[in-house]
């Protein structure tokens, strides 16, 4: 990233003209957001009695990693928007080479796996996702989670003079190092966050996709007229909006503002660029742009609204087209945008987009089968497994170029179209996984108050910097910064 011309919390001219247009109103009193819950730090790592391990044997060209042929493997995955059958589909290419799989398919990660995690007897891969994921930066500090060098080093499946590492995304390695070399998950799926809509709707209003924010405005009030709302969001869920105005955020003032409050320093949300951007989404709730009722949405009841047509926008990920599959009308045209911009005087161009893998995969350090875990994953990221969970997911993946010559449908189609044309203004946050409490519930629990017209925007920073520098503050947090 470039450097800060400007500090956190210096104001600069440019954001004036557009900030002071902003007017607001008062709007319907917050509901209550359910607290997600964080995990409770876990015991130590270590062997402490657990199921035998199974070895490993010497590696050789087509078992790099050393997996022992008869190893039986237990993978647990995530039965969430992406369900399961991608990872039934590659346990048998494992099990065509090596032991038996034990497949377990949940969507109570923390609760079912955590205690299996402190006893010593975790399973061999975990597809650590869902509002119930395990809280990953309190299982690396207590040394639970085996570092993945091995297997990026290791000769990828498809081409043995290509390493893993090689074939993935940008975005990959980082994204599984907690402030060190080490890298300690593998984040499968590749999302393309932004504003999502319905082609036919936009259509329908005879409009344009909104570029600057005042035509975001010109397009929520068309969309009022036609009696449609502007947006929806996962309110239950509210850092839901944190996929768009993250990125907005570094559009405004320049990657280097995120980093800042990434690294939990002084006065990061007070920069101008975040008043800019959180008086600019205020707007929606004081215009009345916003759907009645989805600050108590959860995240399938608010896309079951915007398929329904009751609203234009939502803030989501680019698993949000198999998620909301059941529901999506024929015609719908689902495709993604950049969030908006602010105007013409933005630090970044308006292609810039947040796009990073997600759906985190982890091998546990007290695995049984480590080696056999590793492989596992390297079975995944083959061109084989790769297409196939696109074809059944509607999802890009961690693996470059695995789309190649596939006909997507039309939401996946037009996230890899934004995801070309960003190149390299690609937006990395690490807040979510670096501290997840903070993202989730201090952070969104702000951003749902001022959304729901409760607190202004002022209030509102002044919430998300009092959250971050106690995290700061908290000495049994483990802190990252970005390296």
């Amino acid at each position: 990233m470039t450097s800060r011309p400007h500090g956190p919390h210096t104001p600069h001219p440019r954001y004036v003209g557009r900030r002071a247009l902003l007017t607001r109103t008062a709007a319907a009193s917050l509901l209550a957001v359910p607290a997600l819950g964080a995990l409770t730090s876990c015991a130590s790592g270590g062997s402490s009695g657990g199921t035998k391990d199974v070895g490993r044997v010497e590696p050789t060209a087509d078992n790099p990693l050393g997996a022992h042929p008869d190893g039986d493997l237990e993978v647990v995955i995530f039965d969430g928007g992406f369900g399961d059958q991608y990872a039934l589909d590659a346990e048998k290419l494992y099990e065509q080479r090596f032991g038996s799989v034990t497949h377990v398919k949940t969507q109570e990660i923390q609760s079912r796996l955590q205690p299996r995690m402190v006893k010593g007897d975790p399973p061999d891969v975990v597809d650590n996702s869902g509002a119930e994921a395990m809280d990953i930066a309190a299982l690396i500090r207590n040394d639970q989670v085996h570092d993945l060098t091995e297997l990026l080093d290791a000769p990828s499946l498809d081409d043995p003079d290509v390493t893993v590492r090689e074939t993935l995304q940008p975005g990959t390695v980082e994204m599984g190092q907690f402030g060190t070399q080490a890298v300690y998950r593998l984040n499968y799926a590749y999302h393309v966050y932004g504003q999502w809509y319905s082609r036919t709707a936009l259509d329908r209003l005879d409009a344009e996709y909104p570029r600057t924010w005042d035509e975001m405005i010109a397009v929520c009030e068309k969309a009022k007229r036609a009696g449609m709302a502007g947006w929806t969001y996962a309110g239950m869920y509210p850092y839901y909006f944190n996929f768009t105005l993250y990125p907005f955020i570094a559009k405004i003032g320049g990657a280097d503002v995120l980093r800042a409050i990434d690294n939990l320093e002084p006065n990061a949300w007070r920069h101008e660029a975040v008043r800019a951007a959180f008086e600019a989404y205020h707007e929606l709730t004081a215009r009345g742009y916003v759907l009645e009722g989805s600050s108590g949405l959860s995240h399938e009841e608010s896309q079951d609204e915007w398929c329904a047509g009751r609203a234009l926008f939502h803030p989501n990920g680019s698993w949000v087209e198999n998620e909301a599959a059941r529901n999506t009308p024929a015609d719908f045209d689902m495709a993604v945008g950049p969030p908006t911009s602010l105007d013409a005087s933005d630090a970044m161009p308006f292609e810039t987009i947040w796009a990073a893998p997600g759906e985190p995969f982890f091998v546990p350090a007290d695995a049984a089968n480590v080696a056999g875990g590793m492989e596992f994953l390297r079975i995944m990221l083959g061109r084989e497994s790769a297409r196939n969970f696109t074809r059944l997911v509607s999802s890009l993946t961690c693996v470059r170029d695995s789309v190649d010559g596939m006909d997507l449908p039309p939401g996946l189609t037009s996230a890899n179209e934004v995801l070309a044309a960003a190149g390299e203004n690609l937006i990395t946050v690490r807040l979510p996984d670096w501290y997840r409490q903070l993202n989730n519930e201090e952070i969104g629990g702000a951003i749902a108050a001022m959304m729901a017209g409760d607190i202004d925007p002022g209030e509102a920073i002044t919430r998300c910097q009092r959250a971050a520098d106690a995290a700061a503050a908290d000495d049994s947090l483990q802190h990252f910064e970005h390296i």
